[in-house]
């Protein structure tokens, strides 16, 4: 939701190492509402730590969409209570370990997601909802 808490301005894309900004299609969106609207149609992961099942084991397809929440507190309830528990899946850690941050559980998740797809197209990630 607006405000981002930060800049999509070129040169601090390049700043925070986002060299490839280019090669991307970003788009802002007023809130959840908006962003779920304009991906109508297409699978919604959410990828949580309480998700029953693994991010591993889902299989991805073309055009599915990565919805991370924020790092501190992850997705909020009533966020998370718009989707079936079975499209909300985690990242598997051992116990008492302290989670991924946010850009490398991102990282993770969506290159497993361009793997599975021989690496043709990568999902579409919907950032935080918060």
């Amino acid at each position: 939701m607006h405000p981002l808490g930060f800049s999509l301005a070129d040169p601090h894309l390049r700043r925070a190492g986002l060299d490839y900004h280019d090669l991307v299609n970003v788009r802002e969106h007023a809130d959840l509402d908006a962003c779920l609207a304009t991906l109508a149609g297409r699978r919604v992961h959410v990828i949580e730590t309480g998700g029953a099942e693994s991010y591993a084991a889902v299989r991805y397809a073309p055009g599915d969409v990565l919805l991370f929440g924020c790092e501190t507190a992850g997705l909020d309830l009533s966020v998370l209570g718009r989707f079936a528990a079975s499209d909300v899946h985690r990242i598997p850690m051992r116990p008492g370990n302290r989670s991924l941050n946010l850009s490398n559980a991102v990282a993770l998740v969506v290159y497993e997601a361009w793997r599975q797809n021989d690496f043709a197209s990568p999902p579409t990630t919907a950032g935080a909802a918060e």
